[in-house]
């Protein structure tokens, strides 16, 4: 039931977007479908937008207009002011164990000799944005346990930014770099597509996990509003029109977010600055 009353509601009108997990045909007609029905739960006008690449994710977030947005979890952590947190998902596949987690997967290309990340060493990595927790940070963290006094750079080349999690498995695919980074969920979602990169490239290593991106507001967004949106997500897995939708997207249920979980993304920027690597090389 629309909740008429919320006030902020008339005569505003709130963006949407799902870029960062609408990743393929099937995920974004469900995050369509999930909005339109959080719109008709809520009351709220909410509208998308596209914002699509090579457009960057931070240009979106400094919006003061934002009603339902996902937004990485170091962008989070560093962010003043904080954005209204409204709900994370949990990930449906088994290896998230129900939690809302998601990791780094470290990809190479099908024919690759590499078997292990010490094979790729001395070769080219690639990286997405730099201020992308999956794309940069935590694979800047994972390599910093590889690095010794006699070998402080671990390849010959480092290369980005490729953009987003495609444009990293693209690159690995065609030969342009030998290593790069990809985003757990979104890699379960080309997969579960049967996207064509997925059978030219395969999955070396996974860094240990990170608090799973939030769907966030604008911090100007009224109270009461945030309030309404993050009840609805936190319900959605109660209503069944949105089984379908949830399922499409590889979405088990939204849980609360924990503000204070996203700190665990700048300990490990600050861990690879204090050791002197600013970037995965």
């Amino acid at each position: 039931m629309a909740d008429a009353n919320i006030d902020g509601v008339a005569g505003h009108q709130w963006l949407v977007n799902a870029r960062m997990y609408a990743v393929t045909d099937a995920a974004r007609a469900a995050w369509q479908r999930i909005f339109a029905r959080l719109a008709e739960r809520t009351g709220i006008a909410l509208a998308p937008i596209e914002h699509k690449p090579p457009a960057l994710l931070s240009e979106l977030w400094r919006r003061g207009d934002l009603g339902c947005v996902f937004m990485c979890g170091w962008p989070i952590a560093r962010a003043e002011p904080k954005p209204r947190l409204l709900a994370v998902p949990v990930p449906r596949p088994d290896r998230y164990r129900d939690r809302p987690i998601y990791f780094t997967d470290i990809v190479v290309a099908r024919d690759s000799p590499a078997r292990t990340i010490e094979d790729t060493f001395g070769g080219t990595v690639g990286w997405t944005l730099e201020d992308s927790n999956s794309g940069f940070n935590t694979l800047r963290h994972y390599l910093l346990g590889f690095r010794t006094p006699e070998r402080p750079r671990l390849y010959s080349r480092s290369i980005g930014p490729l953009l987003n999690p495609l444009g990293a498995l693209r690159a690995v695919a065609e030969g342009r770099v030998d290593v790069v980074p990809v985003d757990s969920f979104c890699h379960d979602l080309f997969k579960a597509s049967g996207h064509p990169v997925i059978s030219l490239t395969r999955t070396i290593a996974t860094t240990p996990p990170s608090p799973m991106p939030a769907l966030v507001a604008s911090p100007e967004i009224p109270g009461p509003v945030a309030d309404a949106l993050r009840n609805a997500l936190l319900q959605a897995h109660h209503d069944p029109i949105l089984d379908p939708e949830l399922e499409s997207a590889l979405v088990r249920h939204f849980v609360e977010p924990d503000v204070g979980s996203y700190d665990y993304t700048e300990r490990l920027a600050q861990a690879a600055l204090a050791a002197r690597y600013p970037i995965p090389a």
